[in-house]
């Protein structure tokens, strides 16, 4: 099963999601990180949906350890495995709560504002993206590229000197 856990996300992505999380807190929003780092069997799987059948879909989801599908099969990703960003741990995946509950509805308005926070910290957010918007999708590449990525580069860990700010 995918990670939650923010120790999994590469360092740079790591602190711009905790700021994230902490311009969020302040804003009085409350948001549950849904995936952090991803299996290439568990991308490999993700991509399926909505392109195979369920029975094939299903079977590659329990070769990588997660739940079922259910009836619903529709694609949820363009990216093949080693093709996505969370492979690298340099994205991560979140949902707004209410009262526990989370807001899956990209037209509430708290999606805006979440986009907004997750910017403001300087992460690339997949609601603003044009050909496949995905609203719980923050990434930071550092200016890298997919191919560079991919081929083992990361971003540079941002750090202050000690005695300058």
């Amino acid at each position: 099963m995918a990670s939650r856990k923010i120790e999994d996300l590469h360092e740079s992505v790591r602190s711009k999601a905790e700021a994230f999380l902490r311009e969020c807190g302040e804003r009085g929003i409350a948001i549950l990180i849904t995936c952090t780092l991803r299996s290439m069997e568990e991308q490999a799987a993700l991509y399926a949906q909505g392109r195979e059948e369920v029975t094939k879909v299903n079977e590659l989801r329990r070769l990588a350890g997660m739940p079922p599908l259910g009836p619903e099969n529709r694609i949820v990703t363009n990216a093949r495995p080693g093709y996505s960003l969370h492979n690298f741990g340099l994205a991560f995946d979140v949902v707004p709560l209410d009262g526990g509950k989370p807001i899956w509805n990209s037209s509430h308005p708290v999606w805006q504002r979440i986009g907004n926070n997750g910017k403001g910290v300087g992460l690339e957010w997949a609601g603003e993206w044009k050909r496949f918007r995905e609203y719980p999708h923050f990434q930071y590449t550092c200016g890298l590229t997919l191919a560079e990525i991919r081929e083992g580069k990361r971003p540079v860990i941002e750090t202050v000197p000690v005695g300058l700010s």
